[in-house]
């Protein structure tokens, strides 16, 4: 079976075999039964022994939330941060250590309300880590509290006649603020969350992954429209590269775009077929905004799978690059950094 095999990944001149039994925490891990959060933990470490990094260069960062204990439970190096810092404390460790794989947990409340500047900024920046969005539309951690991506009307403990605000769209947010990477996933469509995990991994950039994720205790059901075997067909609209937009039960619907407007067409009567159908492409800025915007339409179905992905310079390798140059600079020139200390505009105090 695959979590029983090692893999064996290169190091300089040694060789270290780790597998997924060397990636569970010796002690339990602490997660309601039934959360969702369990199925992304056996995914990621399913996946981790396979991409080639030494464990000991592997790191988990993680704000304030029931998803954010996740570095308790991968024996990796990791960091528990404070309330919505993840994504600043990982951007800091990923610019000084930019040969580590850097990957960050978070939940809904975590990254979008109060951490929500620094997501955004590490989106724009396109800083090489891996942000995992676990979205349960929900304040777990805390017993109930409506979040970002709670709905609108939803009643929860600090919202009993309905939620006022309009929610978040946590994709839409990503490529607004100029990911590279942006996806979405379900806790309980186990292939596909294993296949968008590696997909995000593989990304040189920061790789968005939201991963709707049921909380079993306060929000319940929240996604068992897009789960269910009965409805799944008809809710869940996956997205594939160079494959046309077909969802429904038997595959008998489509997606065409009317201009820049998308509808929703049978293919059962004859006046559409398959080749009237939009065909994703996943490089495709515009198509990526059309689809997010799909999210909270009810006459639609839920798109999932990888919105975009496009190549961008990241961050820290600009850094390494001015970095690199500056010290060029100072050794051709002889400068000490005695004379960098006293040179241009200086004063004396006496």
């Amino acid at each position: 079976m695959q979590n029983l095999i090692n893999t064996v990944v290169s190091n300089g001149d040694a060789e270290i075999t780790f597998g997924v039994k060397d990636l569970r925490p010796a002690g339990d891990v602490r997660w309601c039964a039934g959360c969702g959060d369990y199925a992304v933990l056996a995914q990621v470490q399913k996946l981790l022994p396979e991409l080639g990094v030494p464990r000991e260069n592997i790191a988990f960062i993680s704000g304030i939330g029931c998803s954010s204990r996740f570095p308790y439970y991968m024996n990796t190096y990791g960091f528990h941060t404070i309330h919505g810092r993840a994504a600043a404390v990982a951007t800091g460790l990923k610019v000084g250590r930019p040969e580590l794989s850097v990957w960050v947990i978070s939940g809904d409340g975590d990254a979008l309300s109060i951490g929500g500047n620094h997501t955004m900024h590490l989106l724009r920046r396109n800083v090489d880590v891996n942000f995992l969005l676990l979205n349960n539309q929900i304040y777990g951690l805390t017993k109930g509290q409506y979040s970002p991506t709670s709905q609108h009307g939803q009643i929860t403990k600090s919202s009993p006649l309905g939620m006022p605000d309009y929610p978040f769209n946590p994709v839409s947010l990503a490529l607004g603020a100029g990911g590279t990477f942006v996806a979405r996933t379900l806790d309980r469509d186990l292939k596909h969350l294993a296949a968008m995990l590696r997909r995000a991994a593989e990304h040189k950039g920061t790789s968005f992954l939201e991963v709707y994720q049921n909380c079993v205790v306060f929000n319940d059901g929240a996604f068992e429209e897009l789960t269910d075997k009965a409805t799944k067909p008809e809710k869940v609209l996956f997205l594939e590269h160079g494959k046309p937009l077909i969802f429904g039960t038997n595959g008998n619907k489509g997606i065409r775009l009317d201009g820049l407007q998308p509808q929703v067409v049978s293919l059962e009567t004859g006046e559409y077929s398959a080749d009237d159908l939009l065909v994703y492409n996943e490089r495709d800025e515009t198509l990526a905004y059309i689809m997010a915007n799909l999210t909270y339409k009810p006459d639609f179905p839920r798109p999932v799978g990888v919105f975009l992905s496009i190549d961008r310079p990241c961050y820290e390798d600009e850094l390494v690059r001015q970095i690199d140059e500056s010290r060029k600079t100072v050794k051709s020139q002889n400068i000490s950094l005695e004379a960098l200390f006293t040179s241009g505009n200086v004063w004396t105090i006496s």
